[in-house]
């Protein structure tokens, strides 16, 4: 049973890789949105966004879970591994998940982990097989509220400016 966790974890790898295409905008999209209701602490658009994500839509009508979890951990990675110059300097220092219980909470901190050495998208198969596809999309969404929140912080520029500029 373990082999076919695995086996199942590696299948969605190699669909999460997003290529520039109406896919990834309409994934790109739903992250804006998600990520500005959560920093406003509405967790109600935000569900609601997260529940029209699906694991293969027929068309590009809505997001996919792998563009959103593949977008999302490939932007960590690059913000708080260290490899993108943009980001400001030591941002995983001051990434805190809100306080409160959330869906995907788990699956956040161990994202954040490892993307502060550059490795969430690389350790997608592990998250995938230890905590489930629908908490790793909802925690990567808060990982990347809770970044955003950070860099908005840092910088002064507001949440919904910082999204549409950072989400792409």
């Amino acid at each position: 049973m373990a082999a076919l966790a695995v086996t199942a974890a590696w299948r969605v790898i190699g669909l999460v890789t997003p290529m520039p295409s109406a896919t990834r905008e309409v994934a790109a999209a739903a992250l804006r949105l998600v990520v500005e209701a959560l920093a406003e602490d509405d967790t109600t658009p935000a569900s609601a966004i997260l529940d029209q994500v699906q694991p293969e839509p027929p068309d590009n009508s809505a997001p996919t879970v792998s563009a959103c979890i593949g977008i999302t951990l490939g932007l960590l990675d690059d913000w708080l591994g260290g490899s993108d110059p943009t980001r400001p300097t030591r941002l995983g220092d001051r990434v805190r998940l809100p306080k409160g219980h959330w869906q995907g909470e788990h699956a956040a901190r161990d994202i954040l982990a490892l993307a502060g050495q550059g490795r969430a998208f690389r350790s997608l198969g592990s998250l995938l097989t230890r905590q489930g596809g629908p908490q790793v999309l909802h925690g990567s969404a808060l990982a990347l509220t809770a970044t955003i929140r950070a860099w908005s912080d840092d910088t002064g520029t507001p949440v919904p400016e910082l999204a549409r500029t950072a989400i792409r």
